[in-house]
């Protein structure tokens, strides 16, 4: 992990213990190397997060514990390897298909189900899941986020009740990964009686009935949701009996939760925590690998008129002036420490095509001032500036849950402020800011986004066609030459070349300022000591869980439990 200096500043030896602690625990990984035994299936997980799920539907998550659940109640086609290739078929492990075969031409890809995979409901999972589940991603009255990652998938085929033969409109290098990464698998049994636009809503998206080797048991709106193993599951069931995952209202109290043995896992631990748990006998750090990357998102369209530009932010100038009016590294010392790390523009540094080497606007306030004025927003008489009557004045909104966010928007309040902008900050319920998020409706608003493992990713977060209430490109950014570009990178065999055009598009986007790239943020979980883990994928820490264990020996007394929801 990159190391920043420490800011001169008086109270800077408050941090002192912290840094000790970071020191003594980042050796500290996922990976447990304990071998597990046949008497150490059982036991509990409770992971404390923050905020509730939205939604049981794997192609409508929103946050990340929408992904967990999904991930763990729902089987793909086959599951990416640890290396996290998207390039072919390479290293991707058999889930729901047990085998596929390519057509000479690449156009298709035939899979072949295994028999034994059932939904959790008994009823077995047949090809013509597969084919509800591609049309269901690419229908836009359902809108999932996947839609534009999907647009190279013509149509999958039954051939018999096993056999599903995908068809595509042309070989690209990610055709395989689109399909079995981007198309979540559901039953259609189920789904396909509601009307695609009623799913997000209706009661049958809320009961999470997967193929995973984990089912939901219970779900609380607000308190805690339940998922138990599968015993029957055709993959083998899972070592733990139960995950419980206990919703706190906020970041404090969630990390408070488990600082008081009520959970064992907390998810993102803050530097000034690492010093308690390193005298803690109990728990231990978990450092995982992680595609998430946190900018401020300027909305480029007026909130009542998606066809006009935004009055203050469809100005290119003033975007890029807010942007240089920022010091970003100072930012994440204040909020991480020495354990965040700079965000260089519109991807994480994990992702293949991540370049730290692109030109950054540069951190001026004095430039940031001067453009404004050229742009026609001078200083009124109370320090606002002002145009035709206007006053740079806007919202800065975040959701109430992230402690991490709410710091950033405190000092980037001040330093906006600084320049002559006024910043109401706006903090809502998570459920409420992702609403307002998908329909446009704030001005600047603080986002986190878990990147997928393929630059294909990036279509959603920066082009077009990720535009509209159910697409995520929230800033509503469009460039024609960004879209090329990004199609180019995403359909070359050469990586060299697909590493090219996504420089190019990068350059592209810091030059248009749609956001102000602001952190990564520090991926180091709590996690109680007598839980033996595995090695994380950076797509999701959770990754691995289904083989976490917990030996009989070192189990407490909610791992007697058992498979039944807990009361």
């Amino acid at each position: 992990m990159t190391r920043l200096r420490l800011p001169s500043r008086p109270h800077a030896h408050r941090w002192a213990p912290i840094a000790l602690a970071a020191a003594t625990l980042m050796g500290c990984t996922g990976t447990d190397s304990r071998s597990s035994g046949s008497g150490d299936v059982g036991g509990t997980v409770v992971i404390s997060v923050a905020g509730d799920a939205s939604t049981l539907m794997p192609g409508l998550v929103a946050s990340m514990t929408d992904h967990e659940l999904t991930d763990l109640l729902y089987d793909r086609l086959a599951e990416i390897g640890d290396d996290m290739n998207t390039i072919g078929d390479k290293g991707f492990k058999p889930q729901l298909a047990e085998r596929w075969q390519w057509a000479p031409d690449s156009l298709s890809i035939t899979f072949h189900l295994n028999p034994k995979a059932r939904w959790h409901d008994g009823r077995p999972v047949r090809a013509s899941d597969v084919r509800y589940s591609l049309a269901l991603t690419k229908d836009p009255a359902f809108g999932s986020p996947a839609a534009p990652l999907v647009t190279n998938l013509d149509s999958v085929a039954v051939k018999d009740s096993l056999t599903a033969v995908a068809w595509f409109k042309k070989r690209t290098p990610e055709q395989f990964y689109d399909l079995v990464y981007q198309v979540p698998i559901v039953p259609e049994h189920l789904l396909g009686n509601t009307p695609a636009a009623q799913l997000k809503t209706a009661d049958v998206g809320r009961r999470g009935i997967g193929s995973g080797r984990f089912r939901l048991a219970a779900w609380q709106p607000g308190q805690r949701l339940e998922i138990i193993a599968d015993t029957a599951n055709y993959r083998g069931r899972p070592k733990l009996d139960r995950i419980v995952f206990a919703v706190a209202p906020d970041f404090n109290a969630a990390a408070a939760r488990f600082f008081s043995g009520e959970a064992d896992l907390f998810e993102q631990l803050r530097p000034e925590q690492l010093a308690q748990i390193a005298s803690d006998s109990q728990r231990r750090v978990m450092r995982y690998p992680s595609f998430q990357h946190a900018y401020l998102v300027f909305n480029m369209v007026d909130q009542k008129q998606w066809t006009q530009p935004h009055p203050i932010f469809g100005d290119r100038a003033v975007r890029r002036a807010l942007s240089m009016a920022v010091d970003r590294r100072a930012m994440v010392r204040n909020v991480f420490d020495t354990l965040g790390i700079m965000l260089y523009g519109p991807f994480p540094r994990a992702l293949s095509v991540g370049d730290t080497t692109l030109p950054q606007l540069p951190y001026d306030t004095a430039k940031a001032r001067a453009l404004l004025d050229s742009a026609g927003w001078l200083v009124g008489p109370d320090g606002v500036r002002v145009k035709n009557g206007r006053r740079l004045e806007f919202a800065l909104s975040s959701p109430s849950s992230s402690a991490a966010r709410h710091q950033y928007a405190v000092l980037l309040q001040a330093a906006l402020q600084r320049v002559g902008a006024a910043v109401r900050l706006d903090e809502a319920d998570f459920a409420t800011f992702v609403a307002r998020q998908r329909s446009h409706a704030f001005d600047v608003e603080l986002a986190v986004w878990n990147a997928d493992p393929s630059p294909s990713g990036l279509k959603q977060s920066w082009s077009t066609a990720g535009i509209g209430p159910d697409g995520a490109n929230y800033s509503a950014y469009s460039n024609r030459t960004v879209d090329a570009l990004l199609d180019s990178a995403t359909t070359s065999f050469d990586p060299a070349r697909t590493r090219a055009y996504a420089r190019r598009a990068f350059e592209a986007i810091m030059e248009d300022a749609p956001a102000i790239w602001l952190y990564e943020p520090p991926t180091i979980a709590g996690v109680h000591k007598r839980i033996h883990t595995t090695r994380s994928r950076p797509d999701g820490y959770w990754s691995g869980l289904a083989d976490w264990y917990i030996p009989a020996g070192e189990r407490t007394a909610r791992d007697q439990i058992g498979l039944r929801p807990a009361q």
